[in-house]
């Protein structure tokens, strides 16, 4: 399996690699600067990638951006001590990190983070290059639009659909609809702020 990128995430997928058994063959990075990372040599990506690769970039939008440009065969991360129900499906280049829970008839998309201790119930979507963050909990039938970010300790009770390309902040707790392209935050959660992703 080879990394493209050389940080901080890139740290965690390699530890969860590690305890998966699977061989990591190298780290890509953009940063001249960076030369090794958790004992790895990291070298600049020169298209000639031959095996399954991972983005370990936490920004869900220079993942996408980057996947659109290496494209090829992506693998999946899945930490030993996460819980992925059978009738799950989770998509290529996804990354499920330690003691994350996904459960019956999820689908998680491609390019995901499941982050630390994530809790995902039963027939919840979670679209391509989305970022449920550590100890977010999403109840059952929930919707995640692409490229949006569930903040850490968040709770989003059943049914709820949150759009594309927003940010949930950090603790908030979302009991109605959020659209696309927004900031929302707090106890009850609301649009704070629309944003510009272009």
């Amino acid at each position: 399996m080879y990394l493209y990128g050389a940080s901080g995430h890139a740290k965690v997928i390699i530890e969860i690699l590690e305890a998966e058994g699977v061989a990591i063959d190298g780290l890509f990075d953009d940063n001249e600067s960076v030369e090794v990372l958790c004992g790895y040599n990291v070298s600049r990506y020169d298209g000639e990638c031959r095996g399954e690769k991972i983005v370990s970039i936490g920004s869900n939008g220079v993942r996408k951006k980057i996947v659109e440009r290496i494209g090829g065969d992506f693998g999946v991360a899945v930490h030993p001590s996460a819980i992925i129900s059978p009738r799950a499906t989770v998509g290529e280049g996804t990354v499920v990190m330690h003691g994350a829970i996904v459960q019956s008839d999820v689908r998680v998309g491609k390019h995901v983070i499941v982050n630390t201790g994530a809790t995902i119930d039963h027939e919840c979507i979670v679209e391509d290059y989305a970022h449920i963050s550590p100890n977010a909990t999403l109840c059952g039938n929930v919707v995640v639009g692409e490229g949006t970010q569930i903040g850490a300790g968040s709770v989003v009770v059943p049914g709820v659909r949150i759009g594309k390309w927003s940010l949930i902040c950090a603790g908030s707790v979302v009991t109605k609809d959020i659209p696309d392209n927004c900031i929302a935050s707090g106890n009850r959660c609301k649009v704070i702020k629309y944003i510009d992703n272009k």
